[in-house]
């Protein structure tokens, strides 16, 4: 089932803009997935197709491994910080505008995707320069699932009490999807164990404190 929350947008900016880094900008595909973890989880083939079939637990262990490996703090973004980076100072549905007239622009979904995933970074980005925000593969964020946003954190952090852990939050819809799931508002509750070719993720880094 498909749950949408009041748009707000300005609801965890501040820290989002501050407290994070959005590198890379586009999802981490197979290449990456095999420098860092040795393998390579994906049903789809192509060294630059986004990294998908894995579990939240997947998608946090790559984050730590990538820590373990640089020294940076990698992790995975929160709902918030999604939304805010999806939008990217806009209000409107999508990162362009309204229509979905535009989307074939900047998303691969069921319209264009012909069945698969794409190569990263291939269609428009959005005003933050970042690309496949909308469209190609479902994202995980570290939020646990709830259906609305009453007692959310209100500094943009990842909430991670009450609702049920074993249920992660996905944005961003995927090739398989429709356009009015790849909005910037749209998500969606994914078991944290579940694997398939519609899911991947992003990571952040999170800034350094003077």
């Amino acid at each position: 089932m498909k749950l949408n929350r009041p748009h707000n947008p300005s609801t965890g900016a501040e820290y989002a803009r501050s407290t994070i880094h959005w590198r890379p900008r586009q999802t981490p595909c197979r290449s990456a997935a095999v420098a860092v973890m040795g393998s390579n989880p994906s049903y789809f083939e192509g060294a630059d197709r986004p990294v998908e079939s894995v579990s939240w637990h997947d998608a946090v262990k790559f984050c730590e491994r990538l820590r373990e490996l640089t020294g940076v703090q990698f992790r995975l973004p929160s709902e918030a910080e999604w939304e805010y980076a999806a939008r990217a100072g806009t209000t409107t549905e999508y990162s362009f505008g309204d229509s979905e007239r535009q989307l074939g622009l900047y998303a691969w979904r069921y319209a264009n995707s012909n069945f698969q995933t794409h190569p990263v970074g291939k269609k428009r980005a959005n005003p933050f320069g970042l690309f496949d925000m909308h469209g190609n593969v479902w994202e995980w964020c570290q939020d646990v699932w709830h259906i609305n946003y009453q007692g959310a954190p209100t500094d943009g952090s990842a909430w991670l009490s009450g609702g049920d852990s074993s249920y992660r939050v996905l944005r961003g819809g995927s090739w398989y999807n429709p356009g009015n799931l790849c909005r910037s508002s749209d998500r969606f509750p994914n078991h944290s164990d579940i694997r398939n070719n519609l899911v991947g993720f992003r990571v952040v880094v999170a800034a350094r404190t003077p």
